[in-house]
Formats: C-alpha cells, structure tokens, sequence
C-alpha cells in the first residue's frame, strides 16, 4: 500500500468520514461559506509566514499544511455534493491549459528571467 492517495480516493474517502462519521453533508451552501472561511485562514497564515504580518497568541499551532488539506477537504465535499468527478475534471482542465497556454506564458515578456 502506498501512502499517497489519488483524487478519486480522496474523494471517496471524504464521502465515506461524511456517511459514516459526519453523518450527513453540510449544503452546498454551507460548504461555500466554509470554504471561504478556510481560504480566509490560509491567507491569514500566509501573511504571517510569508509576509510582515507577526504572529499572534491566538495564531497558536497553526500549521499551513493543515489549512491548505481543510481547503481541499471542504472542495471534495462540493465536488461531492454536485457530481463533479475532479479527476476527470482535472485531466480537462490540464488539457485546455495546454492548448490556451502553449505560448503564451513563454511569450510573456514580464515573465522572462533577467538572465
């Protein structure tokens, strides 16, 4: 067994801590104010590791990492709820990146290195 999960599996594995665990789904709704409550952290966390914003008290423990999996958490369970396969969704996604972006970032003159 490998300790790394797909998308797929982490989909389904969201779905079944939620029937088993969770008892049922929060809305769809519910799970957007959620989600924008969990990015909200994210970017709090960000400000104070990476920006110049300091810690403070009530900050305590808080890790990144923690964050950014209760963001994709909260995201399988919205993908849930709508029907969205996000592996399938993803392998799409990277496809019209590809064909909308082939060139367009390497033609992107603020995006050259200096060197």
């Amino acid at each position: 067994m490998t300790d790394e999960i797909s998308i797929r599996e982490a989909q389904n594995l969201v779905d079944e801590w939620i029937r088993t665990t969770g008892v049922r789904y929060f809305n769809e709704l519910t799970n957007m104010a959620i989600l924008t409550e969990e990015v909200g952290e994210v970017a709090r966390l960000m400000s104070r590791i990476y920006g110049e914003q300091s810690f403070r008290e009530v900050d305590g423990d808080k890790k990144l990492s923690d964050e950014l999996a209760d963001v994709l958490w909260v995201i399988l369970c919205i993908a849930n709820q709508t029907g969205t396969d996000l592996t399938d969704a993803m392998k799409k996604n990277f496809e019209k990146k590809k064909s909308r972006d082939s060139n367009r970032h390497m033609e992107n003159p603020k995006l050259k290195s200096d060197l």
